[in-house]
């Protein structure tokens, strides 16, 4: 059971808590951009920034101020040598080759002391023959790791039915759009120049392989080994062995059109900002065209390259590429930060101009085929995180940005944005009652097993309890009538049917997540790390929908317990400096749950989960409010101004577990702004329930 332990609010907390959020919402005032929203840099690992060198260099185009690339590569060497996945974890293997290669070919000579550490750190870990598939093939483009060592890739695969296990269109939509062009790539087998020259097998980076005449190393395991344990993998083994030895079917008659047939899916995904504005396929899908013959003055691969330029972010470190823009989920998250704080008053800040902002990127267009929504008549309604419109709308963002509409003005609940938006989201449950991030029903976690799927089980995109939760704050925040909620009175202008659907829907999405809860009471967080974020999410979305009234009293019971037990694993990884954090490692590691120093976000997501059910007086509340409260500090915004807010530096944002980790620029800003607002407004209203916060008033 939850500890009953309290402790008397420290007399000046509550006073404190409201300087943090004025300071807060002051230096939120300062990043808004002209047009109404906020767009903070979205880091990620060094590789983005090597491969987008490594393109430019491949292409013959030239690299703009290569000290600046140079300068910010290196200052994110570990001090073994090594380049990571992120901040704070080990360093990789495949990361480390990657960057690499990239200064040397922006001249860093291979006996700089820097490069000296990195190649000791490559050996160590087993040197090139260590990286994994996509590294491979990268290499292989500049003859530095042998093609027939990397696995076949037909481009037939995408004249396989939609329907059939099999097809692409059952990979999740991030898979899809870095496959489709890889299958051009393997089909031409490339082999670009390097400094010393152009060969298929290059010397360039010998000093980075432990036995530079043996690069012709599997990628799978013998045909044999999983014969008896894992069928699947045998049969992919088998199907890429019987491929390698047909020359990839190259000399079929229908070759021809299954190049065209990608290359006209490339082309149809392009839009004024390229694939989505996601570096992973812009990257190769620029690769791919002008393989398949079109010019770098054509206009696709010019808009592509201008697309990947956009991407440049320039500090004082020097440049670096971001994986993708987020400005829409920024301004989300930031409206909702300021409407939980009560913030809109207390700054110059135009907050229905932000609305506005994202209600005019809501995804309108026709619904992608690929998503194989059950409904054909289901109309697009969903939010993206970027602003390509191109860009696939995904369900948490969607969710979140009802919440940032609603919360900051009621009376949009009877707009066409929002009903469009709900009823997006309902046509994209699952039949598990769980969402997924961008696509329906993408569960088949086979795909995992490919000989080219070492994407650390990232191949689909199933049902996960952190999106789900997501939903159900905003559903329940729709469907509770008290008169703590702003939109009660607005409860009669929601369709019933509507009204009804969302009801089902939750009640079903509520036998998913107790089902997701592991013994210890927390949830795993697909898209932010790891457990804590998982379970603040679900811990968010129960309450909120408990408050709905909705459920029945069996029901109600079992959303309690599953509470409790998610409150008392939080209070159990509180650190003892007040604070939570959790290591991305833990992806690897569940037993390192909850586990690692105190990062804002993550303190914010633990309070924001503990207020659902704890009395803002507890003593872990306290802690973590005080943690919040003594670590903010004075920020100096992009527009010159002052004001506050806290450390981002630990990555806590995910892409890919063990592949793409993120570290957002505004997370430790918005999400402590939410966790501080809504104690406030706790400890101001102690008669309200705990699924309300200070955006219900």
């Amino acid at each position: 059971m939850t500890t009953l332990a309290t402790e008397s609010r420290p007399a000046h907390l509550l006073e404190d808590v409201h300087r943090c959020l004025k300071l807060a919402s002051e230096f939120s005032a300062q990043e808004v951009q002209e047009e109404g929203h906020w767009r903070g840099e979205l880091r990620s690992n060094p590789s983005i920034t090597a491969e987008y060198i490594m393109l430019l260099y491949a292409l013959g185009e030239s690299i703009p101020e290569p000290h600046l690339w140079t300068a910010w590569l290196l200052s994110e060497q570990h001090v073994d040598g090594s380049w990571a996945l992120a901040p704070n974890i080990p360093g990789d293997i495949s990361i480390t080759v990657e960057t690499y290669l990239a200064l040397r070919i922006l001249g860093v000579d291979h006996q700089y002391s820097a490069l000296r550490k990195a190649r000791d750190f490559a050996l160590s870990s087993g040197g090139i023959a260590r990286v994994r598939t996509s590294t491979r093939i990268l290499l292989a483009t500049f003859g530095l790791f042998p093609w027939t060592a990397v696995p076949e890739l037909p481009p037939e695969l995408i004249l396989v039915s939609p329907s059939n296990p099999f097809s692409v269109c059952q990979m999740a939509s991030w898979t899809r759009g870095t496959i489709i062009p890889l299958l051009l790539i393997r089909h031409h087998r490339p082999v670009f120049a390097l400094p010393n020259g152009q060969s298929e097998s290059n010397s360039f980076l010998d000093e980075l392989w432990c036995n530079p005449d043996r690069k012709q190393v599997p990628y799978s395991p013998s045909l044999w080994k999983p014969w008896k344990t894992d069928p699947v993998s045998f049969l992919f083994t088998m199907v890429d062995n019987i491929l390698h030895a047909v020359n990839g079917m190259r000399g079929l008659s229908w070759r021809a059109n299954a190049r065209r047939k990608c290359t006209s899916w490339i082309l149809e995904h392009l839009d004024g900002r390229a694939w989505g504005n996601f570096f992973p396929p812009m990257h190769v899908g620029v690769l791919a065209l002008v393989l398949e013959g079109y010019t770098l003055d054509s206009p696709p691969v010019r808009r592509g390259l201008a697309s990947l330029k956009s991407l440049v972010w320039t500090g004082q470190s020097g440049h670096r590429i971001q994986p993708s823009l987020s400005p829409v989920r920024d301004t989300i998250l930031m409206t909702i930060g300021l409407a939980d704080s009560s913030s809109p008053g207390m700054v110059d800040i135009n907050i229905q101009q932000s609305i506005e902002w994202i209600k005019s990127h809501q995804q309108l267009s026709r619904l992608d085929a690929e998503n194989k929504i059950p409904d054909p008549s289901l109309r697009q309604g969903g939010f993206s995180f970027g602003v390509s419109a191109k860009s696939a709308p995904d369900v948490g963002d969607t969710a979140a940005a009802i919440l940032a509409i609603l919360k900051n003005n009621p009376g949009e609940l009877d707009s066409s944005s929002i009903y469009l938006a709900i009823r997006w989201i309902l046509g994209m449950q699952n039949r598990d009652g769980g969402w997924g991030a961008f696509d329906h029903e993408n569960n088949k976690l086979f795909l995992n097993r490919t000989s080219f799927g070492d994407m650390d089980n990232n191949m689909c995109d199933p049902s996960t309890a952190d999106v789900t939760g997501r939903v159900l704050e905003a559903f329940g925040y729709i469907l509770r009538p008290t008169s703590s909620n702003p939109i009660a009175g607005k409860l009669s202008a929601v369709p019933r049917d509507l009204h009804k659907s969302i009801a089902t829907a939750s009640s079903r999405a509520v036998a998913y997540l107790l089902a997701q809860q592991t013994r210890h009471g927390n949830w795993y967080g697909r898209w932010g790390a790891n457990y804590i974020y998982g379970t603040c999410a679900v811990l968010c979305g129960l309450s909120s929908l408990s408050a709905s009234r909705i459920c029945n009293p069996k029901e109600s019971t079992r959303i309690q317990t599953a509470i409790t037990a998610g409150i008392d694993w939080l209070i159990s990884v509180q650190n003892a400096d007040g604070g939570w954090g959790e290591s991305l490692l833990s992806y690897r590691n569940p037993k390192r749950a909850g586990q690692g120093p105190s990062a804002p976000s993550q303190t914010a997501w633990a309070l924001m989960g503990l207020l659902t059910g704890l009395p803002p007086m507890h003593v872990a509340v306290v802690r973590g409010v005080q943690y919040l409260v003594w670590t903010q500090k004075p920020m100096t915004g992009t527009a010159g101004g002052r004001g506050a807010s806290w450390d981002g530096s630990i990555y806590t944002g995910t892409a890919f577990p063990n592949h793409l980790f993120l570290g957002y620029a505004f997370y430790s800003h918005y999400f402590p702004m939410m966790a501080l607002g809504r104690y406030a407004f706790r400890v101001e209203n102690p008669a309200c329930e705990s699924g309300s916060s200070s955006g219900d008033r």
